[in-house]
């Protein structure tokens, strides 16, 4: 195997305490933890990999192993999914040329997202890709509607003509005061909470200092960009799913809201 997927998952969330135990409620009325849906959306990808939840604590471990997930315990000094990705696969003996951080709070990610993102780190001679999903107006007002009640909710990307990425935001870039149908394809790109590392450039990641981007805006991302690393950013197609990530107790009903409109059990 050439591609490891890790769910990094820890349990003292600054803004979610416990989130990866959460239950989410499906359109059949099952409940599934947070870290279960995570992990059946990165057993939905096709390929040859192996998957594993990577976490510190008990909680999460013994939740993750009752449905059958092979776990990787880190420390919990690691300061972001990234650093606990780098360490789940050193703690794994290294050997994959691939790692890919699938963050435990994405449980909509459909499998072409991260297909697509596999793709795209092997196609281009950057060490990370990440996936963007264009905006439309609904999506979009959403992610606005967070920043008026000081939510910190979805992430925004812009990058220039080549899909290298120019920065990151907890705000909504570009700027743009046009309003838009809810289906219109708008400018803004919404940020999918995943990540493809070249396993060496993984590895000297901890190692570099936390820069003042990521320390203000609080994405780990932001590190490879302040070192002078080039992020390919991967645009994919909804195909009709919606996509929303959990980040605060709000979400919770929108992402119920969202599984059962499209009949996810």
């Amino acid at each position: 195997m050439s591609t490891l997927i890790v769910i990094p998952a820890r349990y003292a969330s600054t803004r979610y305490p416990a989130k990866p135990l959460v239950a989410l409620t499906g359109a059949t009325g099952e409940k599934k933890t947070l870290i279960r849906r995570s992990w059946d959306a990165a057993m939905s990808v096709q390929g040859d990999l192996r998957v594993v939840v990577a976490t510190d604590d008990e909680r999460i471990r013994a939740e993750a192993e009752s449905f059958g997930a092979e776990v990787v315990m880190t420390s919990p000094e690691c300061r972001n999914g990234t650093e606990r990705c780098a360490e789940a696969h050193a703690n794994l003996g290294g050997g994959f040329e691939y790692v890919v951080n699938l963050q435990g709070d994405a449980p909509l990610t459909p499998p072409w997202f991260i297909e697509a993102l596999i793709a795209g780190i092997k196609g281009c001679d950057l060490d990370l890709a990440t996936p963007v999903l264009r905006c439309e107006g609904a999506m979009l007002e959403a992610l606005k509607e967070d920043r008026r009640h000081d939510r910190v909710g979805g992430t925004t990307a812009v990058f220039g003509a080549s899909h290298q990425a120019l920065y990151f935001s907890k705000e909504v870039v570009p700027f743009t005061s046009q309003t838009y149908a809810p289906d219109a394809p708008t400018p803004v790109f919404h940020h999918v909470g995943a990540y493809a590392y070249r396993a060496e450039a993984l590895a000297r990641y901890p190692g570099w200092d936390i820069g003042p981007l990521e320390q203000l805006e609080g994405l780990e991302q932001l590190r490879f960009l302040e070192n002078g690393h080039d992020i390919l950013c991967v645009e994919v197609e909804s195909r009709g799913r919606q996509f929303w990530e959990l980040n605060n107790p709000s979400d919770v009903s929108r992402i119920e809201a969202m599984m059962a409109e499209m009949g996810l059990a």
